[in-house]
């Protein structure tokens, strides 16, 4: 189908971004985290901070572009904006970006690993987001309150949550239930993978939970 475009978990803060003619990947995290992604082909990929769970780069095959720094770029077709996120309420703030990712039409954005609620002046940035992939585990990044009202805050039309406990999963994290309940959605099986459309995309905000393919 035209414009398709289909989002793979494999696992942590790790997603396989694929459309019509190119692929992302972001954050790449290695079998330390329990989520084995193998080896992933990939045009671009994209690494939100410096942790070696989310920049694990010996996954990554093929003549991958690397993306670490903020700014705009344009590889395979695929438009990133790498945007420094202010809220960490750690001393001295962890660096951490904030990755938009535009496939296909669709505006995919990979919060990373956010410690705070967006600072107001980040979250203008953020703004007209299709697809947020935030973390809700808690364990150095958002728990599952923060990131409701983070979701709140940027209204995007599908929310996928990450970097949560799942029985892989080797990190200090809380499941991704009470997320859901913050979120006030139905706890439903995972669903394998998300192929969507940008006129499939729904009115409301849905969240959608992903099965870890890694």
């Amino acid at each position: 189908m035209i414009g398709e475009m289909e989002i793979t978990w494999l696992g942590h803060s790790c997603f396989r971004l694929r459309g019509r003619d190119a692929t992302a990947l972001t954050d790449p995290c290695p079998p330390s985290t329990g989520f084995k992604i193998g080896k992933v082909t990939a045009d671009v990929v994209t690494i939100s901070h410096d942790d070696p769970e989310s920049s694990y780069r010996q996954a990554v095959q093929g003549d991958a572009k690397f993306v670490t720094a903020p700014g705009e770029y344009e590889i395979a077709g695929i438009l990133i904006a790498g945007i420094p996120m202010k809220g960490s309420k750690q001393a001295p703030p962890q660096r951490n970006l904030a990755f938009v990712v535009d496939i296909d039409d669709i505006r995919v954005c990979h919060l990373g690993l956010l410690t705070a609620i967006p600072h107001t002046d980040d979250a203008e940035q953020l703004v007209g987001t299709d697809i947020l992939l935030v973390p809700v585990g808690g364990g150095g990044s958002l728990d599952a309150r923060a990131a409701a009202e983070a979701v709140s805050m940027l209204e995007p039309k599908i929310v996928i949550p990450m970097r949560y406990k799942t029985a892989g999963a080797t990190g200090d994290l809380e499941g991704v239930e009470k997320f859901l309940k913050e979120m006030g959605a139905e706890a439903k099986a995972p669903e394998s993978r998300l192929n969507i459309t940008k006129s499939g995309l729904p009115s409301d905000t849905t969240v959608v939970v992903l099965e870890a393919r890694g």
